[in-house]
């Protein structure tokens, strides 16, 4: 009987402060992924390995089973920068970039795929037509061709 009143404690105990030390390694983490971003792109570094640095480091930061998805991470950056805005106030001209325009990465998705259809269309119609030639040419023989052969 003693166990289990320990046991129950101790489950007590772990689910009432696990969560605040989760959320406390979680503001952490997205702090100092926002600042290595900000820092990188603040060196002159471009938009895609200043992105690709924060975001390795708060996604091994995360832990657990389930990582963080790319767009939680732009927005927990983004959190951060707003929240410390007189420590990140250089890096604010950078955050579009973290929320690019979602219906027009679309639409460049969908004309590429489109232009690569059309290219295999294109490849499968000229493959078609040397096919036909070749077997045109194979009906015809050769003495067909001489014109002044007497």
């Amino acid at each position: 009987m003693q166990r289990s009143k320990k046991k129950k404690l101790i489950c007590l105990a772990l689910g009432i402060f696990a969560p605040f030390t989760l959320t406390t390694y979680k503001v952490k983490a997205s702090s100092f992924g926002a600042e290595i971003f900000c820092t990188m792109r603040d060196g002159g570094n471009d938009h895609e390995s200043s992105w690709d640095a924060a975001y390795s480091y708060i996604k091994k930061q995360k832990g657990g089973w389930f990582k963080v998805s790319p767009k939680n991470a732009a927005a927990q950056i983004t959190e951060t920068v707003i929240r410390e805005k007189e420590k990140f106030s250089y890096c604010i001209e950078y955050l579009d970039n973290l929320h690019p325009n979602r219906k027009l990465l679309r639409d460049l998705e969908r004309e590429e795929e489109r232009k690569e259809k059309e290219a295999k269309d294109r490849e499968n119609k000229r493959k078609r037509l040397e096919k036909e030639l070749e077997e045109t040419n194979d009906e015809f023989s050769e003495d067909t061709f001489e014109r002044y052969s007497y």
